[in-house]
């Protein structure tokens, strides 16, 4: 057992640990980790319908309820870039609002250690790849989903001031595109790799000749297991105590044409792909720079992509009549 592992193994015995987000898409991954890795911990997950963390009094009603040691904040009103272009206001009101909210009543309650989900879309644009989070302030994020970026973004200005002024202990973490396992499989609202999984496996059984795909597929994009994610975040709020913030990735970068023949080839889709350079391509590159995660608190992702999508794939198909209604 190395020196980290000693240091953190009864980390979350006997604690009492709230995860916003916690029956979401990552949020229910972490939840298991989490109890994989203590007996002995109380996990408590607000659910939206009882708790509405818009709102100052049911946040308080939330930690009342909870008691907790720990706030793992995952929540947030999310969707692909065809949501973020029709709910730009949304989008950064909810997640500004609920975030910002959070914390405060966190620092207020005397909550012992605060963990912030921030996103790769508040880097800039044209951030030099890989992305270093050095990078961070130099620019304006990509248009189509900047208002949830720099909403995102201010929980991390939000988590220095407070570190300063409180000596409050939060900690912001910024994943990479997440796929895998009960991922959002909605074409209204789903991001790329789900998106693509049920166009193709949806054509193959319907016998089309070709789907379509948004943009040139030129950009380039990296993807993280959801379950490295998971791995990942809990890790971090074990060891690491600063407020810089810190890239969560995988550090492969693929083409989003190279990505979709995979794909095809994973679900037996044997059309062709015909793209649709009206839509929006979004950022051009994104590949993260993960030094300081590997050096502030030992964590690299294990899942190979290749394993990753297709225990996606074997999922989804297992669970398509569930996901579908």
């Amino acid at each position: 057992m190395t020196d980290w592992h000693r240091e953190t193994a009864d980390y979350w015995d006997g604690k009492s640990v709230m995860v916003t987000g916690g029956a979401g898409f990552l949020g229910s991954h972490l939840v298991d980790e989490l109890e994989r890795r203590s007996d002995e911990v109380d996990v408590f997950v607000p659910r939206s319908d009882e708790y509405d963390f818009r709102e100052k009094d049911e946040i308080e009603a939330a930690l009342e309820a909870s008691n907790p040691d720990v706030v793992i904040h995952l929540a947030a009103t999310v969707g692909g870039i065809g949501a973020n272009r029709e709910n730009p206001g949304k989008y950064f009101y909810e997640n500004a609002i609920m975030g910002i909210e959070l914390m405060e009543q966190a620092r207020q309650y005397g909550v012992e250690k605060f963990t912030v989900l921030g996103t790769i879309c508040s880097y800039p644009k044209h951030t030099p790849v890989p992305f270093s989070e050095e990078d961070l302030f130099d620019g304006y994020p990509e248009e189509t989903n900047a208002p949830y970026g720099i909403a995102k973004k201010a929980l991390l200005t939000q988590s220095w001031a407070y570190r300063k002024q409180y000596d409050f202990d939060s900690i912001y973490l910024m994943p990479v595109n997440l796929y895998g396992p009960r991922d959002d499989f909605d074409l209204e609202t789903s991001h790329v790799i789900p998106a693509i999984i049920r166009k193709c496996i949806e054509a193959r059984e319907r016998g089309d000749e070709s789907i379509t795909a948004w943009g040139t597929g030129e950009p380039t994009r990296e993807f993280l297991y959801v379950k490295d994610a998971a791995d990942g975040i809990l890790t971090a709020t074990e060891r690491y105590d600063e407020s810089e913030p810190v890239n969560l990735g995988s550090s492969r970068e693929i083409s989003i044409r190279d990505l979709v023949e995979a794909i095809a080839d994973v679900t037996d889709f044997e059309g062709t792909v015909e793209w649709d350079t009206s839509k929006p391509d979004g950022q051009p590159r994104r590949k993260l720079d993960t030094t300081r995660a590997r050096e502030r608190f030992d964590w690299e992702a294990t899942t190979s992509f290749e394993v990753g999508l297709e225990r996606t794939v074997e999922w989804y198909e297992a669970n398509r009549d569930i996901v579908e209604h």
